[in-house]
């Protein structure tokens, strides 16, 4: 493939976008992995339908107006002396706070949008007919959690906000990549990782019921689409060259780098600070006092913190070594990371969800099979 794509496994040979005629070859049908078969067939066990009541009830309440969403210690802009004096109106700060779990509700919605669209692209360049299948899967998978985040914001606030510009650009650099590897990288393990790391977070710490359950309905897909990304690594990077692993591995400390400092930043969110009267650089000033090497390395301890579920996603898939390891360990004990095993912080959560979704399926079958017979 063009591009300088890194593909070391047939399962991912890929063709340009655009190259219809590559999928007519008749060699082509007699040839398909059965890598993702299990994945694809468990798809039966997760099903689930954002817009039918037996799986998840978005008339469930919640009192927007005097409650928190998340615990006041998760939005940082409070912790500022400038924003929490201003702010001393108990409704006016609940406000604040729950508009901030807006901007993080907007996001994962765009990045939703944005592992559908990648998703779907990669069905256009997979050449395997097992690859393309599972790809088609993950697609429609993405479709309904887009479905279900953006019924959740017009259910909780009316509507989302716009896509910050970091996640906005990383999103249109990897839809775009003709290179399967950053693709797959991009979106399987950094989007995916922090999505894993930022649902398990709202599971555990949300008031809410409503948006509890639709993060763990989420997190029963996304489990097997971190899966596709571990099996990719493990078919690819055992085999890659020393200067292929280096670009591999440059390229994903590389967005680390981008979206550690600057995703969940406070300059990605002047608006809201301007909507509450606030000065968006004093608020930005105070917070980078606040969030020092020091505080994120204590934040990356706690297990739900998305960007150590994305350094373990990353140390896991064997794209950390000795190059980078030190960036790493900045901000979190790799050797921690490695003696707690394979076991990511949302797989727990996915498996009481895939639990609870074959029940509802299972009644669902044995009632429709009973009316036939």
């Amino acid at each position: 493939m063009a591009g300088g794509d890194i593909t070391k496994d047939s399962v991912y040979d890929a063709v340009a976008p655009g190259n219809f005629a590559a999928f007519l070859d008749l060699d082509r049908y007699g040839a398909r992995t059965d890598a993702f078969d299990r994945i694809i067939a468990l798809t039966h066990d997760h099903f689930w339908d954002p817009l039918d009541k037996r799986y998840i009830d978005y008339d469930v309440p919640f009192d927007m107006e005097n409650e928190m969403l998340l615990p006041e210690a998760f939005i940082i802009g409070l912790g500022t002396n400038y924003v929490s004096d201003r702010l001393s109106d108990w409704k006016t700060r609940v406000r604040f706070a729950n508009t901030s779990v807006l901007c993080s509700m907007s996001s994962i919605l765009h990045g939703e949008q944005g592992a559908l669209n990648l998703s779907a692209s990669l069905c256009h360049i997979l050449r395997d007919q097992g690859a393309q299948e599972y790809a088609a899967n993950q697609t429609r998978e993405e479709a309904r959690h887009v479905t279900a985040f953006a019924k959740y914001i017009h259910t909780r606030w009316g509507r989302p906000i716009a896509c910050g510009q970091t996640l906005q650009d990383l999103l249109s650099e990897i839809i775009g990549a003709t290179e399967v590897y950053k693709k797959i990288i991009g979106m399987q393990m950094l989007v995916e990782g922090l999505a894993m790391g930022a649902f398990a977070t709202f599971y555990t710490h949300c008031r809410d019921p409503l948006a509890r359950r639709l993060m763990q309905l989420v997190m029963t897909d996304e489990a097997f689409h971190h899966k596709f990304g571990k099996i990719w690594a493990d078919r690819t990077m055992p085999h890659l060259s020393q200067a292929e692993h280096n670009v591999v591995e440059d390229w994903a400390a590389h967005c680390f780098q981008v979206l550690l400092f600057n995703l969940v930043a406070p300059t990605q969110q002047r608006a809201i600070y301007e909507e509450f009267g606030l000065d968006p650089d004093i608020v930005i000033a105070e917070v980078a006092q606040i969030l020092t090497d020091e505080k994120r390395r204590e934040k990356m301890a706690e297990q739900t913190d998305i960007f150590r579920v994305l350094v373990k996603t990353l140390l896991n898939a064997g794209i950390i070594t000795e190059r980078t390891r030190a960036f790493y360990a900045t901000y979190v004990d790799l050797d921690e990371l490695r003696r707690e095993g394979a076991r990511m912080v949302g797989d727990d959560i996915a498996d009481e969800g895939v639990a609870i979704l074959r029940e509802i399926n299972f009644r669902d079958r044995g009632r429709k099979l009973a009316a036939v017979g």
